[in-house]
């Protein structure tokens, strides 16, 4: 099977679904080749200090921290890639670079397959139990 090549200014099709790992997630809606870029992630720009206020009690975050004083919450975003999970075993990976939030493939992406990223050190700092099913699975975000 051929895989989808993408110039880097064009983004991959993917859908979002329910998924077996938490809530919604976002599936490749083609196969997808190591290494294309697929997608970004916008929202409103806030500090640090008040994505750590956000976070306080909630399970569910859409918040990505680009340095020490700066982050994004994706909460209202249109951007499917708001809805990427995490895995313990990802297949994909954000890179945050002069305040842009894009989503790389680490591997060859299957049609329909969840698109999945590492989100590291959390604000849930270790309270919140990993379902990503991974074999690898740390247990905890």
């Amino acid at each position: 099977m051929a895989l989808a090549s993408h110039p880097a200014h064009q983004l991959v099709e993917v859908t979002v679904r329910r998924s077996r790992i938490d809530g919604f997630g976002v599936f490749a809606a083609e196969a997808i080749g190591a290494g294309a870029r697929l997608g970004e992630l916008t929202g409103e720009a806030i500090t640090v200090a008040e994505a750590r206020r956000r976070a306080e009690g909630r399970q569910r975050l859409m918040l990505v921290e680009l340095s020490a004083s700066r982050a994004i919450d994706a909460s209202r975003s249109s951007d499917p890639m708001r809805f990427t999970n995490h895995s313990c075993a990802p297949n994909a990976r954000l890179r945050v670079e002069a305040g842009e939030i894009a989503f790389f493939a680490l591997r060859d992406i299957s049609l329909g397959e969840e698109i999945t990223v590492s989100y590291g050190s959390t604000h849930h700092e270790g309270r919140l139990a990993c379902r990503c099913g991974a074999e690898n699975c740390q247990g905890q975000l």
